[in-house]
């Protein structure tokens, strides 16, 4: 049995373990705010990173290039069912004007750290509700001048006469 198993898996175990160490998925960031519960800052910035394998990974943040440590809390590398990892880095922050904030990633897929920088601009699901609700009102007031023209056009040949 010995023999066996030293014969298969020393042959093997070079190409098998290169297999699995070589075998990486990159990462996708998604970078969002978030509305802070307490605490001493007013703003909350979540950097998730999703769907990379092998598990080790790094995720900091930079304010205007330089690196921010303190008010940054992060999860611990959480499984998902497909073997492939997440993450999620909180930063907690007061907005200044023309800052530049930044979540990077290192990980063994990437060449280079992936820089995602934060655009304080409306999210889309913000601009969808303006647009739906303002698409709402013009409906609205279009039908309400039709309305309008339709009772005068209907009423222009009446003559309203007082009854005594």
């Amino acid at each position: 049995m010995r023999a066996e198993k030293e014969r298969y898996c020393v042959n093997n175990v070079g190409i098998d373990y290169q297999n699995a160490v070589t075998k990486s998925a990159e990462p996708y960031v998604r970078l969002h705010s978030v509305t802070p519960s307490g605490g001493k800052h007013s703003a909350m910035l979540v950097c998730s990173v999703f769907d990379f394998y092998p598990k080790k990974i790094k995720v900091s943040w930079l304010r205007d290039g330089k690196e921010v440590t303190s008010d940054v809390t992060s999860t611990d590398e959480l499984a998902d069912a497909d073997w492939y990892y997440q993450i999620h880095s909180h930063l907690e922050y007061t907005p200044r004007s023309g800052e530049k904030i930044s979540c990077v990633v290192e990980h063994a897929s990437l060449r280079e750290p992936l820089v995602t920088d934060w655009d304080p601009s409306m999210p889309e699901s913000e601009r969808n509700k303006i647009a739906i609700g303002a698409s709402g009102l013009i409906l609205g007031l279009v039908l309400s001048l039709a309305g309008f023209i339709y009772y005068k056009r209907k009423a222009r040949g009446r003559i309203l006469v007082p009854s005594n």
